[in-house]
């Protein structure tokens, strides 16, 4: 094996304000500094978790441009697109046809995948609501 999976990392000119984001459309918390450890600078990078150890831990890196392009990757989430709209996302494109899933964007244009959850199947990895 040449490499394991480790984290997901995202850049954005405001990383602060897309790691409150992220936390709030995904249920995630802010990673708190270890005991004894003291805080992160706020320019520094910004960690956030899934508090249930469900997803990854995703980190929000400072960068000085605007995203300009599309992603060469990308995330895929489970959730209703409206509420995600309705927290800020954009819509690119609404699911149509064979495509099952609506196509977001994040306050920052970091495009993501949207797949709305079949009420009747048992997911996988458990869905938890705010």
């Amino acid at each position: 094996m040449a490499a394991r999976f480790k984290d997901l990392a995202l850049d954005a000119v405001d990383h602060q304000s897309l790691a409150d984001w992220w936390c709030t459309a995904l249920g995630y918390t802010r990673r708190l500094p270890h005991p004894g450890q003291e805080p992160s600078p706020p320019e520094w990078p910004v960690a956030i978790h899934d508090p249930h150890d469900r997803g990854p831990l995703i980190w929000l890196n400072p960068v000085a441009e605007p995203k300009t392009v599309k992603n060469r990757m990308h995330l895929d989430v489970w959730g209703e697109p409206e509420e995600l709209l309705a927290l800020g996302a954009t819509l690119v494109r609404r699911r149509e046809g064979q495509r099952d899933w609506d196509v977001l964007a994040d306050p920052e244009g970091n495009e993501f995948c949207v797949f709305t959850p079949d009420p009747h199947a048992a997911p996988s990895v458990p869905l938890t609501r705010r």
